[in-house]
């Protein structure tokens, strides 16, 4: 999974360092890092693991419910990594994230940081034993999808276009 996937990592290390609110989803967990850098003296920043959404606006909708006391965030930035979590350490984006809570002196957000990541590492990890073993995922045989297409390996293709030749019956 941890493929050559174009990402601008620099673009990355700005958005977590800069933007007051990052949503980095995971695809493969369903998972996202919601980052919320905003503070008050009541509400310290958030770095928490939430559900996947299907829109920003849900994200949105999501965010005002965790964060009541916040006004709706000047800027958001929604970030797919279709990588391991690892490689959030290995290119240095996680120093960056924990960074950022540092200079902004919040020691819990802190022990947040690498809470989460453990168990980000912990998903994936129990996400990739389900898929090694099968369990809750299906093999594309079962859905009647084989290695020669649709209709499986005996060479099975579509019906005969009306008026075209008849497969052979031999």
């Amino acid at each position: 999974m941890d493929f050559d996937f174009r990402l601008d990592i620099s673009e990355v290390m700005r958005a977590v360092e800069a933007t007051e609110v990052v949503a980095l989803y995971f695809p493969l967990i369903r998972k996202t890092l919601l980052i919320d850098a905003r503070s008050t003296a009541v509400d310290g920043p958030l770095i928490k693991i939430v559900p996947m959404v299907a829109t920003p606006e849900e994200r949105l909708r999501a965010l005002r419910k965790l964060r009541p006391r916040f006004p709706r965030p000047d800027s958001i930035t929604i970030i797919p990594w279709p990588k391991y979590v690892a490689s959030l350490e290995r290119l240095g984006i996680w120093e960056r994230i924990v960074g950022r809570f540092v200079n902004l002196g919040f020691p819990e957000t802190v022990r947040q940081c690498e809470a989460a990541y453990e168990e980000l590492l912990a998903l994936e990890q129990e996400e990739i034993l389900h898929a090694v073993s099968g369990d809750g995922y299906e093999s594309m045989w079962e859905r009647g999808v084989g290695p020669s297409g649709p209709q499986g390996p005996e060479g099975e293709g579509p019906e005969p276009e009306e008026g075209g030749p008849e497969p052979d019956a031999s």
